[in-house]
């Protein structure tokens, strides 16, 4: 096992230099002391920081423990898993972080260094062979502080600051990408002439003999810093389903269109829409299913119509006769693989992500009608089947479904992507639904490698269409989904251990505290990020999909009586609780029951703007697909689950 060493360097604001310097420390005496609050993973140092100096310190103090690196992988929750890609192949990609030791050419570095709040838990960690080492402290002090992780000099490290930099980036988004700012007040910790500053450090240091053994640390930082969300009251799933969903239905349903639109913004002069309509993902089946599960719950049949001829429309006209696939994107009534993230892929053709995902919820809407009203829609089953055969013809030699594949004859075309996971999902939901165990070998292969390349390594990457193969926390749903449906169709143990190592990478990017925001109107209204997910390293905001896999968590507590899990469980419920308009213009817009997808609990993502040019911390629109992933997980099997009806 590996014996980091910590190290502790500073900057001071004026410095022409960005190095931090351990030799000179700006007068400052830095005195440490363990403590005896020492368990099997980690140890307590307490630290006193004195300036001894006549003139104030300001500046940035840097600890860092460090060890002679084989081959470091890191986890800094939300921003950096393993090496983000940085050992894949750099030109042409989208910005996002990656670490790589040398030949770094922007957004490659082998140091980072960022803000607390742009991680879902205050943490910064190494698992390098058979060691995790790390550092833990609070996120916010008499500022923000910040973490750090480098590769340099045969070393590899994790950090801690008092202060903060971004750099040598800031990343808003992947098109808004800022340089490093000079140290100013504003990150800087300032520390008097002979005052004393203390403050506490979890040091963690254990072996390890895979990188999923990085989540002792992850629930060991979740127990110290946890915050629940906010409560509303009077808020419950039942009436938070009704308003979410009777907001869908009566200002976003386009029954010419026989759709949803995907944007409805509220305006002086009415709403106006932008339709972007698809077959699942941001529109399509991601609305029309969950709504028809409200609509179910809520015995609404003018919502249940609503939905059901969405769902039909699609399975009637979407597909492809020429590649046995579904079509992404609908325009005027006419159906293509030209959604609005086209021009962001390398290679044109249906996409696996919206095919199996859209095939899933079909599935779903299938289940429940059948479970719930008694109806059997066959053309569900049937619409579902076939898609199913089609995209299961596309596995490679690892047993990998394709990224894309072919407009004209549906063959893969570009692999090496989370994105087929959904059609892992939907290919074992169908089995389970009608009994049908002839692929089952196949599809226990194609768990398997998924497990063996993405999941146990600890970075799942290549989800989401707009994200250019960066690490997610969108395609880890649809895994989950997969080994549910094989744990019930085989009752091998195995895979509900896979599934908690699939929840808890998801918990990775899930809020374990309530951020201090200071962009209105998150800012102002009391909003709670715990309990949220970020979406990518490359789309550093929170939105709600991770929302969707209700059912799924409580499936996997009730086998597992895992308590992790369970409050991680409770977190989500209520973050979907109190994340949308409770009243009219609660979030500076739309009527009660409005929610949009956009959440910026730090600095990522930050691009909306209020009318005087000021920027604002949430997108101003409703948008069905964001309040379909709160109903979803709230309309299945939550909506009357008795372990949850104390919320």
């Amino acid at each position: 096992m590996k014996t980091p060493d910590l190290v502790i360097t500073a900057r001071k604001m004026g410095d022409e230099s960005t190095a931090y310097t351990r030799d000179a420390l700006h007068g400052l005496c830095i005195d440490l002391q363990e403590t005896d609050k020492r368990d099997a993973i980690s140890r307590i140092v307490h630290v006193t920081i004195t300036n001894e100096q006549d003139a104030d310190f300001i500046g940035v103090i840097r600890f860092e423990v460090e060890a002679d690196r084989t081959n470091p992988r890191y986890l800094m929750p939300g921003f950096m898993y393993g090496r983000n890609t940085g050992e894949a192949p750099n030109f042409g990609r989208k910005e996002f972080p990656r670490i790589r030791e040398q030949n770094c050419i922007r957004p490659e570095s082998n140091d980072w260094m960022v803000r607390s709040d742009r991680l879902a838990a205050p943490v910064s960690l190494v698992f390098d062979e058979d060691t995790v080492y790390g550092i833990s402290a609070a996120p916010h002090l008499t500022g923000f502080n910040g973490f750090t992780c480098s590769l340099l000099n045969g070393k590899a490290a994790a950090g801690f600051t008092l202060g903060y930099e971004n750099a040598p980036w800031l990343f808003i988004q992947t098109a808004t990408v800022c340089e490093r700012a000079p140290l100013s007040k504003e990150n800087c910790i300032t520390i008097a002439a002979g005052q004393k500053l203390e403050l506490t450090l979890c040091i963690y240091t254990y072996e390890a003999a895979k990188e999923t053994d990085l989540y002792e640390a992850m629930r060991h930082v979740y127990e110290h810093y946890h915050e629940a969300p906010r409560k509303i009251e009077g808020m419950d799933v039942q009436k938070a389903t009704k308003l979410l969903a009777h907001a869908v239905a009566e200002d976003a349903w386009l029954p010419d269109e026989k759709m949803y639109t995907g944007f409805v913004f509220d305006g002086p002069d009415g709403d106006t829409y932008n339709k972007i309509l698809s077959f699942s993902w941001t529109n399509g089946l991601a609305v029309a299913v969950p709504m028809l599960l409200a609509a179910q719950c809520l015995e609404d049949e003018r919502m249940r119509a609503q939905a059901l001829d969405c769902i039909e429309y699609i399975c009637g006209s979407s597909l492809n006769p020429a590649s046995g696939l579904p079509y992404d994107a609908l325009e005027d009534g006419v159906w293509s693989i030209r959604g609005w993230w086209y021009d962001g892929m390398r290679t044109p053709g249906h996409t696996s992500y919206l095919c199996g995902q859209g095939t899933y919820y079909i599935l779903r809407a299938y289940e429940y009608e059948k479970k719930r009203k008694g109806a059997c829609h066959k053309n569900f089953l049937d619409f579902a089947d076939r898609v199913v055969r089609k995209m299961n013809t596309t596995l490679n030699g690892d047993y990998e479904y394709p990224f894309v594949m072919s407009e004209k004859s549906g063959a893969g075309l570009q692999y090496d992507s989370f994105a087929g996971c959904w059609c892992l999902a939907a290919a074992t939901y169908l089995a389970w639904l009608t009994g049908d165990t002839s692929d089952l070998e196949m599809l226990r292969r194609s768990e398997k490698h998924y497990y063996d390349a993405y999941v146990s390594r600890v970075e799942c990457y290549g989800a989401p269409i707009d994200t250019d193969k960066a690490v997610d926390s969108e395609g880890i749903l649809a895994y989950i989904r997969a080994v549910k449906y094989l744990h019930l169709l085989t009752g091998d143990d195995t895979y509900l251990e896979h599934m908690r190592d699939a929840l808890y990478y998801e918990f990775t990017f899930k809020l374990c505290y309530n951020t201090h925001v200071v962009v209105p109107p998150l800012s102002e209204i009391g909003w709670s990020s715990c309990g949220g997910s970020i979406t990518s390293t490359a789309n550093p905001h929170i939105h709600p999909m991770s929302s969707t896999i209700v059912d799924e968590l409580i499936y996997y507590v009730e086998k597992t009586h895992d308590s992790y899990a369970k409050e991680r469980l409770l977190d989500t419920i209520g973050w979907g609780l109190q994340t949308f308009n409770t009243y009219d213009k609660e979030y500076g817009y739309g009527r009660i029951g409005w929610m949009s997808e956009r959440f910026c609990f730090c600095q990522g993502l930050v691009t909306q703007k209020y009318p005087d040019g000021s920027p604002a911390s949430t997108w101003f629109a409703l948008m069905p697909w964001a309040s379909a992933s709160i109903i979803d997980g709230f309309a299945g099997e939550c909506y009357s689950n008795t372990l949850l009806q104390s919320l």
